[in-house]
This record gives structure tokens, C-alpha cells and sequence, in this order.
């Protein structure tokens, strides 16, 4: 069993927004640099081939933002993590397939930035339980 003070902690309500904030955070960061910088942001979709890149786009803030205001509020958390899961996980594939780099210096960097987003998606799984344990007690 944790201590008291650390009990105490993760049983004050302003700590689990807290980490919610901070699950979020590459997120919401990064949709709020999309909207500032929008055709840098298209351009950066049409880089992968992905296509209609402004659909991709608008799915990419939805998610982004809409998303993680969903997690941070504890709204539709289940839809939300889901979501932000499966978009880090393709989103994760699409930028770092180190599986098909030739370069060892470059496929290792590359591997580690795809497992730190296999990371991201454990701690969405872990919010959605987390959020669904609350909305039955």
C-alpha cells in the first residue's frame, strides 16, 4: 500500500486533471500549433502522401483537440482515448517506420520514437479504465 500523503494525492480531484492535462499534452500542443500555422500544417499532410490532405487535417484536429478536451473534462472519455489511441498508433507508422530504414543511427532513433507512442496509447487505455471505474462507483 502507498503511503498516506501519496494516497492523498491521487485522491485530490485537481491531480487527476493534472494528468490528464499532461497525457494530453502532445496533443492539444500540437493541434493549437496546427491551427496557428494551417498551411505549414497541410503541407506537412501532403509530405506523407497522405490524401485529401484537408480531411486528414480537420480528422488530425478533431482528435487533437476535440479529443483532449474530452479526456481533460472526463467527457466521452472511452470515445476519446479510443480515438487519440488509434490515431497515435497510425499516425506513429506513418512517421516512423523503422522497420524499413536502412540507416542503424536513424531506424534507432526512429524505433524509440514509435515505442515512446506505443507508451501514449497505454496510458489512453489506462484513462479509459481509470474513467470508466469512476463513472461506476
Amino acid at each position: 500500500m502507498a503511503p498516506k500523503p501519496i494516497i492523498a494525492l491521487l485522491e485530490c480531484p485537481w491531480f487527476g486533471v493534472l494528468a490528464r492535462v499532461t497525457l494530453t499534452f502532445p496533443y492539444w500542443t500540437s493541434g493549437i500549433v496546427k491551427l496557428i500555422y494551417i498551411r505549414s500544417s497541410l503541407n506537412e499532410v501532403k509530405a506523407f502522401a497522405l490524401h485529401p490532405a484537408w480531411l486528414i487535417l480537420a480528422i488530425t484536429l478533431l482528435v487533437e483537440l476535440g479529443g483532449s478536451l474530452a479526456v481533460i473534462t472526463s467527457r466521452l472519455t472511452w470515445l476519446a482515448t479510443g480515438a487519440q489511441a488509434i490515431f497515435t498508433f497510425f499516425a506513429a507508422t506513418v512517421a516512423y517506420p523503422f522497420w524499413a530504414v536502412a540507416d542503424p543511427v536513424m531506424r534507432f532513433d526512429d524505433r524509440n520514437a514509435f515505442f515512446e507512442h506505443i507508451g501514449l496509447i497505454g496510458g489512453f487505455m489506462l484513462a479509459a479504465i481509470l474513467a470508466d471505474r469512476e463513472r461506476r462507483q
